[in-house]
């Protein structure tokens, strides 16, 4: 398990996906925001790739997002898009509505970070979120990610159009960064 201050990162479980598909992805308007594409209903038992870990997909890495202090799932990870010739990929992650506002989503992104440039020797990572993302944008630019850009009114959410920010993360900015968090 890969461990942050108050969150660790572990193997998808069987019994976490029911818990997920109900917490993040039966809300209409929360999974319209975090997915960028139409909302649809999950069948139980369904082999949604958002829900259930494809091992033979190289390009993304999938986790569940638990308490340190008790052990209780509180989100999904992923880092996705990995390109093992230019070394980089892009974060994902969702927290379920009782989990927000902890400080949860910083240390996930942290020891997302951690997993990726340590662990697979990435050069870069990216987010994109909301411009309206208040609590990712926060994660990111407390882990060190530079706004790099606004894809102005780029997706589609629940009836209009939104901004869509771009942040990035060197490796070389993220081994320069104070070591007070702990991501192993």
């Amino acid at each position: 398990m890969l461990r942050g201050n108050k969150i660790g990162l572990r193997a998808r479980y069987e019994d976490d996906i029911p818990v997920l598909r109900a917490e993040l992805y039966d809300d209409v308007a929360e999974s319209a925001r975090a997915e960028g594409v139409p909302w649809r209903p999950i069948p139980p038992g369904t082999k949604d790739p958002r829900l259930v870990v494809d091992e033979t997909n190289q390009g993304s890495v999938q986790f569940s997002v638990v308490e340190l202090e008790g052990g209780a799932l509180v989100g999904t990870a992923v880092l996705w898009g990995i390109d093992t010739h230019n070394r980089c990929a892009h974060i994902g992650l969702g927290l379920f509505p009782s989990a927000r506002g902890k400080g949860y989503g910083t240390d996930v992104v942290g020891a997302l970070c951690h997993y990726g440039f340590v662990v697979r020797g990435l050069h870069r990572i990216q987010i994109e979120t909301l411009a309206d993302n208040y609590g990712m944008l926060r994660a990111a630019e407390r882990n060190g990610f530079a706004r790099e850009g606004v894809l102005r009114a780029s997706s589609w959410v629940m009836g209009e159009f939104l901004d869509e920010v771009v942040l990035g993360l060197l490796a070389q900015d993220w081994n320069q960064r104070p070591t007070s968090q702990p991501a192993t």
